[in-house]
């Protein structure tokens, strides 16, 4: 949209602009942003107050100096001569919104948000640029500070699928956090059931890789000669019944992730196949000698003891050491004992939403049979047993006798200090309930009640799923 001009005086609008142009100075300084003015090789001609405020220096000490001197992340720079030769700015003609980091002139950085364009005189040739600064440092501070208060308070029950708040998964929630950030290799140990494939996946979506490709191999479902055809894809008559030609999951995981779960199944002959691409990042497909370059991340997973199959020759050393890069644990059921509540209440609710029961819960008696079985089949065997509780459940509440008899059979299996820690914890559950009920739902006296702050009533409210209308509601009836 052009300038639009209001009736004066002047006989043409030109004749305003005219003079409006002998102020350009005072029309520049007045900015809130900053802006600076560059020639084709990139020097800075002019400067505004405004950028003086960002960058942290004079126009004195910049002025004729090269932009390069504030390291902006945004800039694609040549640097083999002027104008298109120097920057990519001269070759699009304009950057629009682009948020970036500067350096000041204290080093530290400080976030922008860029708008540039070039300069052309009369005739169309590029006589420089014109770029504009917006300081966006306090959004991103509020932001990050949003970030932080979200993961401190656990305002997420999820972790990409994964359930838990006891310190173990805790722990892992932030090794996760911090693998992701890196291409290393990782390798996850865990029982079966413990849910090593969801790990997998939290490491890939936490990645920068998280557009790209996550492919899962079962190598424990696939004999030799169709494990290697699944890895690295074969030719067409690579062997009988090789139709056609088939890409492997390394190609279809380019750029992204692949998964190769119980890795410890893998023959010896495919070990050495796959520590070559490990180290080469090339595969070859069956029936061809052809290698094909691939950008893979590995994460692999095991339930078995490798240290022991590397002593029976039968895994390979050299390749454990490649994939055992970042070792991960995925804790038992039964070492987060207290993470039972909540993952059944998360099972009840995913099993309510595609069924037609309306199941709200366990009781006392049920729970505290799930909480005394061992769970040889951790975390997948009590997603079984609450889908088996739904299938006998005939109202809205589980009861013991609608578990499976191996679990109301087993007796107590936890140590009584878990119990006791469990009982303790469901003390704290009642009594802050009592309390909110008192105060009709009233965080902050129930705080002073208490003796704690209103932060720490607010986190126990989430960490127990406390809904409090509902609570005084139940008071009132």
């Amino acid at each position: 949209m052009g300038l639009k001009f209001c009736r004066t005086n002047f006989a043409k609008p030109g004749d305003m602009l005219m003079e409006i142009a002998k102020y350009w100075k005072t029309i520049v300084d007045t900015l809130q942003d900053g802006l600076m003015v560059l020639d084709p090789d990139g020097n800075i001609l002019a400067m505004n107050p405004a950028a003086e405020k960002l960058t942290g220096y004079s126009a004195d000490e910049l002025v004729g100096q090269n932009c390069q001197t504030l390291n902006c992340t945004g800039c694609e720079l040549y640097g083999r001569g002027p104008g298109e030769q120097w920057c990519s700015l001269f070759v699009k003609g304009k950057v629009k919104a682009k948020k970036c980091m500067i350096s000041q002139k204290d080093r530290r950085a400080l976030h922008v948000i860029k708008n540039a364009s070039v300069l052309r005189d009369s005739e169309g040739k590029m006589i420089g640029a014109v770029e504009t600064l917006t300081d966006i440092s306090e959004i991103v501070r509020q932001q990050q500070e949003i970030e932080t208060l979200r993961k401190s308070c656990r305002l997420e029950d999820e972790h990409h699928g994964l359930l838990g708040e006891s310190p173990p998964m805790r722990r892992l929630f932030e090794l996760i956090s911090n693998v992701a950030q890196t291409d290393a290799p990782v390798l996850i140990y865990g029982q079966s059931g413990t849910g090593k494939e969801l790990v997998a996946r939290a490491i890939h979506e936490d990645s920068a890789r998280k557009d790209k490709p996550f492919i899962k191999v079962n190598c424990a479902a696939l004999n030799e000669n169709l494990l290697e055809s699944e890895l690295f894809g074969h030719e067409k008559g690579a062997y009988t019944g090789a139709d056609r030609t088939r890409i492997g999951r390394f190609e279809a995981a380019h750029e992204g992730t692949i998964f190769l779960d119980e890795i410890g199944d893998i023959p010896m002959a495919t070990q050495v196949k796959l520590l070559r691409v490990l180290e080469e990042k090339e595969i070859e497909r069956v029936g061809d000698h052809k290698p094909i370059s691939v950008d893979v991340r590995i994460i692999s997973a095991t339930n078995k003891d490798l240290d022991k199959l590397i002593d029976q020759d039968l895994f390979r050393e050299d390749l454990f050491f490649r994939i055992n890069v970042f070792p991960l644990n995925c804790p038992s059921l039964s070492e987060r004992y207290e993470d039972i509540p909540l993952l059944v209440q998360s099972f009840i609710e995913r099993n309510t939403a595609k069924g037609s029961k309306n199941i709200v819960g366990l009781t006392p008696e049920a729970m505290e049979a799930l909480l005394a079985y061992s769970w040889p089949g951790n975390v997948r065997e009590l997603r079984n047993a609450i889908e088996y509780s739904f299938v006998l459940c005939s109202g809205k509440w589980i009861g013991k006798e609608h578990l499976p008899p191996k679990i109301i059979s087993n007796g107590n299996r936890f140590p009584n200090k878990h119990r006791q820690s469990l009982a303790s914890r469901q003390d704290e559950r009642k009594k802050l309930i009592d309390t909110l009920r008192r105060v009709d739902g009233n965080q902050s006296e129930a705080a002073r009640i208490l003796g704690v702050s209103r932060v720490t009533v607010w986190k126990r409210i989430k960490k127990y799923k406390i809904d409090i209308q509902s609570e005084l509601e139940r008071l009132a009836i």
